[in-house]
């Protein structure tokens, strides 16, 4: 784990902020470069698919000329989703580093359930609550920013 890919998933967000989106960030890394980075972008795109993670995972898998990511890690600014969580297993990233747990009390569980070991693919390790205050203080401003 190396916070300093935190860091740039935080920028990633901030581009999301700017533009309006909920600003959470995704970078995914194998052998300690960055391979791809992304931000949520559901709102200029019209999907509700276009999570920062989905669109990194994307990124990463066109780069490598593979879906399966293994050996790579994603550092994210807010908890996954359970659709992200699933992508994430599905590519099959070895490690989550997460800046914030989802304010869903559900989710934690959902996505411990998905991230546990199947018949087809491999446990993924997960770590949340990294950067607590940052997270917590960039999406209370953006909806704070939405609501006026």
């Amino acid at each position: 784990m190396n916070l300093e890919y935190m860091e740039v998933a935080f920028k990633e967000a901030e581009k999301a902020f700017k533009r309006g989106e909920v600003p959470i960030g995704a970078v995914i890394v194998k052998n300690g470069k960055i391979i791809a980075k992304a931000f949520n972008n559901k709102e200029k795109k019209h999907c509700c698919i276009e999570h920062a993670e989905i669109t990194a995972i994307k990124r990463a898998s066109r780069k490598l000329k593979n879906w399966r990511l293994e050996d790579c890690d994603i550092y994210v600014t807010l908890e996954p989703c359970p659709m992200c969580a699933s992508a994430i297993k599905q590519s099959r990233i070895k490690n989550v580093y997460s800046a914030l747990k989802n304010s869903d009390i559900n989710n934690i569980d959902i996505i411990n359930r998905i991230f546990n070991a199947d018949k087809v693919n491999p446990k993924v390790n997960f770590v949340n609550n990294l950067s607590v205050e940052k997270s917590t203080t960039l999406l209370q401003k953006f909806f704070s920013s939405r609501r006026k």
